[in-house]
């Protein structure tokens, strides 16, 4: 009876699965030495060559992630050659899967990396657009890839956070004309800036909506018509100066909007969008 043994982790992506799994396996087994190697990213087979060159010298096995045919292949051959256990972890729960879809996986290496990377580009994303609301700090304006400009209750929050749902970090400016507009504005790639402007019957309607939530009276200024047409001419003017495209929200769910802006800087960026 042997006492001690190493188990191989291989993996495509970072392999934290088989990694778990093999110490839960481990830990069933009292009085056993043993160590858990890693291996992750493994895209050749000259490192799965590699790491059996190690595992022949000592009681091991090989655990694996790896979802690549060939590669696949290629460590179950060579545990057959070296007399090394080989356990895979993916083939059994892709077989099941596609037995009940009807349809072949991918097996294309990386792809939860991928996922993760991007959960991780949209929570990034959400946290800009909160920390960068409303004008909080115009230095955000230089470090988005969108900035949406307009006056109070154009959508420019709402706007923000399905934006940033798709991984776009936006910073949003109110337009008020006793506040002049930060600096930045004018420093930022015009092709990147979007104002937002609606009709101002809707915005009255909207406004009046918001001053009766928060308990007030609804004939304050905010509300005044007269009032709105002032500030959304001031805002046009400050767009026409910025040279950006402008939207009429009035009649446009969100997620049109969103989608007119996607185009534009699609048309204007290409792949660097994000940049």
């Amino acid at each position: 009876m042997k006492n001690s043994l190493t188990v191989y982790v291989l993996s495509d992506s970072i392999g934290e699965t088989g990694e778990l799994l093999a110490r839960a396996a481990l830990s069933q087994f009292n009085s056993v030495k043993y160590h858990v190697r890693r291996f992750p990213f493994i895209t050749e087979e000259e490192q799965i060559i590699e790491v059996f060159n190690e595992a022949r010298k000592e009681p091991s096995v090989i655990i694996f992630t790896i979802v690549i045919e060939r590669l696949k292949k290629f460590i179950e051959d060579l545990g057959r050659e070296y007399n090394i256990p080989t356990v895979d972890l993916m083939t059994p729960a892709l077989d099941a899967m596609s037995s009940v879809l009807q349809f072949q996986p991918k097996r294309e290496s990386g792809l939860i990396r991928k996922l993760d990377e991007n959960y991780f580009r949209k929570v990034e994303a959400v946290e800009f657009a909160v920390k960068y609301d409303d004008g909080k700090d115009p230095r955000g304006i230089m470090k988005s890839n969108i900035v949406l400009v307009g006056i109070s209750r154009t959508s420019k929050t709402p706007l923000s956070m399905y934006l940033a749902h798709k991984n776009y970090k936006v910073a949003n400016v109110p337009l008020v004309p006793e506040v002049p507009p930060p600096k930045e504005l004018f420093q930022k790639d015009s092709r990147r800036v979007i104002g937002l402007v609606a009709n101002p019957i809707k915005l009255n309607e909207i406004r009046q909506e918001r001053l009766k939530s928060l308990g007030l009276d609804n004939n304050a200024n905010y509300a005044n018509i007269d009032r709105i047409n002032m500030e959304l001419e001031y805002s046009k003017e400050i767009m026409k100066k910025i040279g950006c495209l402008v939207i009429d929200v009035s009649h446009k769910a969100i997620e049109e909007t969103a989608g007119i802006i996607i185009d534009h800087l699609k048309e204007n960026f290409g792949d660097k969008v994000f940049d």
